[in-house]
């Protein structure tokens, strides 16, 4: 696994998503947000979404179900799903990676960020992935890298209620 001497370096925003090869580096900042990675071991490519909430609601135009957005959990699935699609190999050969749902606000009665959890966890067991590596839940917020070359996920968990934590985390999760 060498590292690519310049690779090229992606943010994802709340609702994006992006597929690549080895040479590009994948980063987002999560709160209830939550982030799933999808990688293929032999042909090192690989990709991640930064979704806002579980699923869209009833909302349709007339007729017509929306375009698909990648703020929505089901709706990020579905857009990767295409693109390893385009790749040819079986969605089931990729690993995956979850990151994310932390609790932004403590003490309120808002739990978007478990919703977000459940969502994901729901849409691994239901196409069949393999999870190999998840930080979900706790209160604060995260930081996540992927390198897509490797495979390699780096997260920095800073928790909002530093009484309750010593420093950020920063965690290699293989």
């Amino acid at each position: 696994m060498v590292r690519p001497l310049h690779p090229m370096e992606v943010f994802l925003q709340p609702g994006d998503y992006f597929f690549a090869d080895r040479g590009t580096r994948i980063r987002t900042v999560l709160g209830s947000c939550v982030s799933m990675t999808f990688w293929h071991p032999e042909l090192r490519v690989g990709g991640m979404c930064h979704y806002l909430l579980p699923t869209r609601s009833d909302e349709r135009r007339t007729g017509d179900w929306p375009v698909p957005n990648g703020r929505f959990a089901d709706e990020a699935m579905a857009l990767l799903l295409k693109q390893m699609a385009r790749v040819g190999a079986p969605h089931r050969d990729y690993q995956v990676k979850l990151f994310g749902g932390g609790n932004m606000f403590p003490g309120s009665a808002a739990r978007i960020g478990a919703q977000n959890v459940r969502a994901a966890r729901h849409l691994v067991k239901h196409y069949g992935f393999r999870c190999i590596a998840e930080h979900l839940g706790g209160i604060g917020h995260r930081n996540v890298i992927f390198e897509v070359w490797s495979g390699e996920v780096w997260v920095r968990h800073c928790d909002l209620l530093p009484a309750l934590s010593q420093d950020p985390v920063n965690r290699r999760l293989g």
